[in-house]
């Protein structure tokens, strides 16, 4: 749900560009050629809403799952939809601020700085002088969620694109409530709160390499929402830069994300590079978005814990039980089927299986599970958990990005630190995130050193 005008990615470099690409299921299939390609782009750009959003999960996927055509054609939609016109802009804040909508800035961008798949992102400046990102969703994107999807789904269907192993619908209806819900800025705006309440409550030595935006709601609504313009670069964008800045930025956004699901339980699930913006000058990671954050039960996380530990460790049997736990196997499953779950499980597990720094950049491991995914895709015999569907976007994202940046970063002692101390009780099955959200209003409005720079990027959109 994040995208802008300004960040620019190759896209087809995060592995081994058009060769991986061939290794695609879908290389071959007659719908994807060049021209269609750029037929899709054009017509999802002008769809908006839930057909562009898909689009844009898909633009971030490896180059070995996609045929290269299409990636090509997707990494354009990641990077932005068509803008509204001003007077259905103008439109839209004067049903959701109000008549007198601009008596709330100071000044107000009407030229969008980035439209994406749900709304765009205007550049402000409250009365009180602060910089601000506006996000304003477009007119009659909630209302189109369940058609375009549906629509979506007849093209999928029609064309056969894809096998009956990928359970297809269950997808669907997790994207149908994700969308819903995203379309919702009250609740992305509570989300925003309560993870830069989490951040504050965290050790000064974790939280003082992230910073949350702050939220501004007497100038939000449901499809508006306003909040704090920091500085930064999308983090494909440090993939320019030195080795030493690559390492640090690809270890902090690994930190981040075991911290999100194994000691908060409340996630950030949207992997877009964009929604990542790195800030040179304090070394911190700006965190933008967060319409797809969302919980996890504690069971479901103990159980993965223990499942991506015994990954780690190569323990076959504590993988497949771990498995069966988590609903991703059945216990019924062929052998054949068992031997690549776990197989695939290793792979994933590689970093957090090698001592010391793991080189993303060596490394083959999306183009290796492709293919085993394919043998997953005819045997298995159950849909995987409903939680696994923005887990593993997020998770996948993570991965692509560390492998953008080329980092060198020891993901095991990164792992078995969390693990060290994780708290296995069943005591507690609220989030330890939810306690934290009430801290977010005693935090500073800006970070440290920002209000002399001019922002170069904020995708909210």
């Amino acid at each position: 749900s994040s995208s802008s005008s300004s960040s620019s990615s190759s896209g087809s470099d995060i592995s081994s560009g058009a060769a991986a690409g061939a290794l695609s299921p879908l290389a071959d299939h007659p719908l994807f050629t060049e021209a269609n390609a750029e037929r899709l782009t054009a017509a999802l750009c002008r769809m908006r809403g839930a057909a562009l959003k898909i689009g844009q999960m898909l633009s971030i996927q490896d180059d070995s799952l996609l045929p290269p055509q299409l990636h090509r054609a997707l990494e354009r939609v990641r990077q932005g939809a068509d803008a509204m016109p001003e007077r259905q802009l103008h439109g839209v804040l004067r049903q959701e601020l109000g008549e007198e909508w601009r008596a709330l800035f100071a000044e107000f961008s009407t030229a969008p700085m980035a439209a994406a798949s749900l709304g765009q992102v205007h550049r402000a400046r409250l009365l009180d002088g602060t910089e601000v990102a506006v996000k304003v969703q477009y007119p009659g994107v909630a209302q189109s969620i369940d058609s375009d999807i549906d629509n979506l789904m007849q093209l999928v269907h029609a064309t056969g694109m894809l096998p009956k192993g990928l359970y297809v619908q269950n997808a669907v209806a997790v994207a149908r409530q994700e969308l819903a819900d995203e379309c919702d800025y009250t609740l992305e705006a509570a989300a925003q709160e309560r993870f830069r309440g989490m951040l504050q409550a965290a050790a000064p030595s974790f939280a003082a390499d992230f910073y949350v935006p702050k939220v501004f709601r007497h100038a939000s609504s449901r499809r508006v929402l306003t909040t704090e313009l920091v500085p930064g670069v999308a983090i494909d964008q440090v993939a320019s830069m030195d080795q030493a800045t690559r390492d640090d930025v690809g270890e902090k956004l690994l930190r981040l994300t075991l911290a999100e699901l194994f000691e908060h339980r409340f996630m950030q699930t949207d992997p877009n590079w964009s929604n990542f913006l790195y800030d040179r000058r304090s070394r911190r990671l700006m965190l933008i978005d967060f319409g797809a954050a969302r919980d996890f039960p504690k069971d479901f996380v103990d159980s993965y814990l223990s499942m991506v530990h015994a990954c780690a460790e190569r323990d076959r049997q504590r993988v497949i039980e771990a498995s069966v736990e988590l609903g991703f196997l059945t216990g019924e499953e062929s052998r054949r089927m068992l031997d690549a779950h776990v197989e695939a499980g290793f792979l994933v597990g590689l970093p957090f299986a090698t001592e010391g720094l793991f080189d993303y950049a060596r490394s083959d491991m999306p183009q290796r599970v492709a293919k085993l995914g394919q043998v997953m895709l005819r045997h298995r015999l159950t849909p995987p958990p409903q939680e696994s569907y923005s887990l593993h976007r997020k998770l996948s994202g993570a991965f692509l990005a560390c492998v953008k940046l080329r980092a060198r970063i020891p993901a095991r002692r990164l792992l078995m630190e969390v693990y060290d101390r994780h708290d296995w009780s069943a005591a507690s099955s609220s989030s330890p995130a939810a306690a934290a959200a009430t801290a977010a209003a005693a935090a500073p409005s800006a970070p440290a050193g920002a209000d002399d720079r001019p922002p170069t990027l904020r995708a909210a959109a």
